[in-house]
């Protein structure tokens, strides 16, 4: 082998070892920004998680024993925590604050869906007197973000930014049909959680149940959720910020016979095309 060869050789070998050392170390950060978390937000997520489930102010020690937190890093954490009004003292325990209320609206305000919500809702109750709720699709879960009571009380479980599996619910399946079966073949298990006594458990019934609702335009869901209760739902679509929308009532099973029933069913989907309209 002459010199010169032999210096081109190992010169395209020390480049093809460069390379692979910057692919390896690439690959390495790569990952290392997927997993790596700030320990001090991760705290603060579990601190505020803890008092966002919590029906009533938690003191600071049963806080420290429910994350595994020391009783030191708890106080430390819940005293930046209150300075930024994300949670407030109340006695001898911690609440969510108003801080971290009005930062949780912007999720809603920045797809200006409030505003055309609010109206229609309002058209639609002042004519059915039922309430209706807004919620998004998050993974395999819908989560409640905007609701308009009715002028007569019915029994709820959509507490604002409460959730619910969406195979169960009418919001739920309204906003799985908006994917292809593909997209929620990858969600969803072949088992489902069953909720009730009458909650759909296979993934191949709810698949049916999407194509149907694909051709109707509407998701019915009677006491999948809550016993004595039946939803109907319409998938709004996607919002600008990428989230996908429905609207739904829920009415008492005793409310209904098919007369009513068909004018809810008529007036969510009109409901839906309306806030479509607004995105």
């Amino acid at each position: 082998m002459t010199g010169g060869k032999g210096k081109a050789i190992v010169a395209r070998v020390r480049g093809s070892v460069h390379r692979v050392d910057y692919l390896s170390n690439l690959l390495e950060y790569s990952h290392m920004e997927k997993t790596y978390d700030v320990p001090a937000l991760r705290r603060a997520s579990d601190i505020l998680e803890a008092l966002a489930a919590a029906a009533k102010p938690v003191r600071a020690a049963s806080l420290a024993e429910e994350t595994g937190l020391s009783r030191s890093t708890v106080y430390l954490m819940l005293e930046t925590l209150a300075r930024m009004q994300w949670i407030e003292k109340h006695d001898d325990g911690y609440m969510i604050g108003v801080g971290l209320f009005e930062l949780g609206n912007a999720y809603v305000r920045h797809d200006k869906l409030q505003a055309a919500f609010r109206e229609g809702a309002g058209a639609f109750i002042n004519k059915h007197n039922e309430v209706v709720q807004l919620a998004v699709l998050d993974g395999v879960q819908v989560v409640y973000i905007a609701r308009e009571d009715a002028h007569r009380p019915v029994r709820l479980v959509s507490d604002l930014g409460s959730r619910l599996p969406a195979h169960c619910c009418a919001l739920g399946k309204a906003l799985l049909a908006g994917m292809t079966d593909e997209a929620v073949i990858e969600r969803l298990p072949e088992r489902l959680e069953a909720v009730t006594p009458r909650t759909i458990t296979r993934r191949a019934a709810l698949l049916r149940e999407l194509a149907s609702i694909r051709a109707s335009g509407l998701a019915v869901e009677r006491e999948e959720v809550a016993e004595g209760l039946a939803c109907f739902a319409a998938y709004v679509g996607r919002t600008p910020a990428g989230k996908r929308v429905a609207v739904s009532t829920s009415v008492p099973i005793g409310r209904l016979d098919p007369k009513r029933e068909k004018q809810i069913s008529i007036g969510i989907v009109q409901l839906a095309s309306h806030l479509r309209a607004s995105l």
